[in-house]
């Protein structure tokens, strides 16, 4: 195949014109982007002339599984190229291990990237924030503040079992009839987030809160393609890329909006004697900070930061919920033995907590393969190195991106035979005690392990223990089991299926 019937074949519409504008981006592309020295880097797969790899990686529906497919031929680590530029991508737990951990110094910070939407580019929260004096500070604000609201507290996980009963509520008036159970559990851990962040929580029907889920839906159904102008600016100039990653940052702007508003009715209502919620704390801070030329604690790093607890904390733990569900109707003898570990620990009216969890290792090991299985975040966000390093044999020169695949760990034969079967077991010893794996990476590790992963082991816990004490999940009558292959995009989610929620006998 020619290098212009695949670059044709990336966007649909009239070759002729599209041709020109390719071949316009390539060459402004190839001006603008020195190339990197290569010498020593890890080998990997040949590209096109100029485009390197690009197209392969951002028209490919599973990147995470064509990596790990490269890695037996490449080994775990080995180079890509997109522009000409190289990335550097890991693979294999041990790799991943040495590289995030062992290497921390050097592979803990951030490629220089746009924050969309936002009016303030040094603004990028702790996300896009490179390894500097700078994300510190604020790594240690935020977990410092989810703590003070509740975080790994037993009144976090009363805000937590209010909505789990809430969702409950609602699943129950749909008597028996097939419904879609993705939205109802987004609303669940957006509200969740909501608590901790604003103070306060939205209606399943409130107008205001369905926007914000709507928003946030959008940010997660983008592709990697529609991003590419951001990271790409030349790529503006073909107008469907540019019509989509325009879509994007508009969505990203009225978030950012909503949560100004939100910031907005704080500051009036604020007592620095009765600090309510996240918002608050951050006010506080900037507040303590009033003066200094150099304080971080900007309005527009509160609305980053805001922003992005809420897609991290609000999409990511639905959607391994999602997979929960799904999981529970392919394998009705797995959601069985989870009920009956529930019932003989809690019966039918208890709530669930946390120090019920080491009474539950049938439970705790459904969860553990559950989230192995999802692999809700197949790929980190990108790392960047900070210096030359030599890893592996291999020279990686300073400010190289590092690509990281969690997918490759979490479907790793090698640690998990038979990776793509649902088996529990894998979590449990002979005597049935549950079995911690340090394998079990799908919140990352180092540096850039995710803030939020406490909260989110919680609401998983939790809502799924209460979801499984109160119904049984099944297909509708009739229908076709549903599909377990999944979505890649920003995250890795279900295709959407319908279900029955049956009431359990109490």
């Amino acid at each position: 195949m020619s290098i212009m019937s695949v670059l044709l074949s990336a966007v649909n519409w009239p070759w002729s014109l599209q041709t020109l504008l390719v071949g316009v981006v390539v060459i402004i592309t190839t001006v603008l982007w020195k190339r990197s020295s290569t010498a020593g880097l890890p080998p990997g797969p040949r590209g096109l002339p100029l485009v390197g790899n690009l197209f392969t990686m951002i028209r490919s529906k599973d990147s995470p599984v064509v990596y790990q497919e490269w890695s037996k031929k490449y080994g775990d680590v080995f180079t890509v190229y997109a522009f000409r530029r190289p990335r550097v991508v890991l693979n294999g737990f041990s790799a991943i291990r040495e590289a995030l951990v062992t290497n921390a110094d050097v592979f803990s910070s951030r490629p220089p990237f746009p924050v969309p939407g936002s009016p303030d580019q040094s603004a990028k929260g702790l996300l896009l924030e490179p390894y500097t004096p700078r994300f510190k500070e604020h790594k240690k604000f935020t977990m410092s503040a989810l703590r003070d609201f509740g975080v790994g507290k037993r009144s976090m996980e009363g805000k937590i079992l209010a909505e789990a009963r809430s969702l409950s509520d609602v699943i129950t008036k749909k008597e028996k009839q097939a419904f879609c159970i993705s939205r109802l559990l987004k609303n669940t851990t957006c509200n969740v987030i909501c608590s901790i962040v604003f103070g306060s929580r939205y209606e399943y029907d409130d107008v205001k809160g369905k926007e914000l889920l709507q928003m946030i839906e959008q940010t997660f159904s983008t592709k990697a393609l529609d991003l590419l102008p951001i990271a790409f600016p030349v790529a503006r100039v073909i107008p469907s890329l540019k019509k989509t990653s325009e879509r994007y940052v508009n969505n990203q702007r009225k978030l950012m909006q909503h949560i100004r508003e939100e910031i907005t009715h704080h500051k009036e209502t604020f007592d620095q004697n009765d600090i309510r919620d996240f918002v608050d704390a951050f006010l506080l801070e900037a507040k303590k900070r009033e003066g200094d030329e150099h304080s971080t604690f900007t309005e527009e790093q509160h609305v980053t930061l805001v922003r992005q607890l809420f897609l991290a904390g609000t999409d990511t733990t639905a959607t391994t919920l999602h997979w929960a569900v799904l999981f529970m109707i392919l394998h009705p003898d797995i959601q069985q033995k989870v009920q009956q570990e529930i019932d003989s620990v809690l019966g039918p009216n208890q709530d669930p907590s946390m120090e019920h969890r080491s009474q539950m290792p049938y439970t705790e090991a459904t969860l553990s393969e559950i989230s192995r299985m999802a692999a809700t975040a197949p790929m980190t966000a990108s790392h960047f190195t900070t210096s030359d390093i030599v890893f592996r044999g291999y020279h990686i020169p300073k400010a190289t991106r590092v690509e990281v695949n969690i997918w490759s760990v979490l479907r790793d034969p090698q640690l998990w035979p038979e990776p793509n079967k649902f088996d529990p077991t894998r979590f449990l010893d002979d005597t049935g005690d549950f079995v911690r794996r340090e394998e079990l990476i799908m919140f990352s590790m180092g540096r850039r392990l995710c803030p939020g992963e406490r909260l989110a082991k919680v609401e998983l816990f939790l809502i799924f223990t209460s979801l499984l004490q109160r119904f049984t999940f099944k297909p509708p009558e009739g229908s076709a089991m549903p599909s377990a292959e999944g979505v890649f995009g920003l995250v890795h989610s279900p295709v959407p299926f319908q279900l029955v929620a049956e009431p359990r006998k109490k």
